[in-house]
């Protein structure tokens, strides 16, 4: 695949994941957001805790990991077999398989929800930066491990479709709370 052509679509995800958090969650009030679905699951405000967790996982490791890259640029990537998975399993229009998530990126219920939206578009604002800074460096190249089992890696352009495909099943599940009303 061609990383420019990637980049350009992922950047065209994480912007719309903006937008939506900015137009239909950043001003509703405290109680809405904190609101538990309708169905026993998260409240809109657990949903971006949760990718908030993500976010403080995998974004240092991308700004590390572009930072120290000698590697020459590459416009050429493809994913590993476990790359694929990944992918394919997060996003909501391939993955239907329910997942529990792990201890460690189980949300509070009880959150300081206008907080939690701001750092999530403080996050979605620095993935954009990460995606931006990309474009010149070989992504194949540059190894992420995956948060459940640090010993398993992922190129930085796996795991960038991983956390982005992880922000949209999330965000997704966060909409549907408004529509229960």
């Amino acid at each position: 695949m061609d990383k420019v052509i990637l980049l350009n679509q992922l950047e065209i995800q994480v912007e719309n994941h903006l937008q939506v958090v900015i137009k239909d969650f950043q001003n509703l009030p405290h109680d809405i957001l904190l609101k538990p679905s309708a169905t026993g699951g998260w409240s809109i405000a657990q949903c971006l805790e949760h990718l908030n967790t993500y976010g403080h996982y995998y974004l240092p490791l991308f700004e590390k990991g572009l930072a120290q890259s000698t590697v020459p640029d590459s416009n050429v990537i493809e994913s590993s077999w476990l790359g694929k998975k990944a992918i394919d399993s997060m996003n909501p229009a391939t993955g239907t398989k329910k997942f529990k998530a792990f201890k460690n990126y189980i949300p509070e219920v009880n959150l300081d929800a206008q907080k939690v939206v701001a750092e999530f578009i403080h996050q979605q604002e620095r993935l954009l930066q990460i995606l931006r800074m990309s474009q010149s460096k070989n992504i194949q190249a540059i190894k992420i491990p995956i948060s459940i089992a640090k010993f398993l890696k992922l190129n930085l352009g796996d795991a960038l479709q991983f956390l982005i495909a992880h922000n949209e099943r999330h965000i997704q599940q966060a909409n549907r709370n408004l529509m229960r009303d």
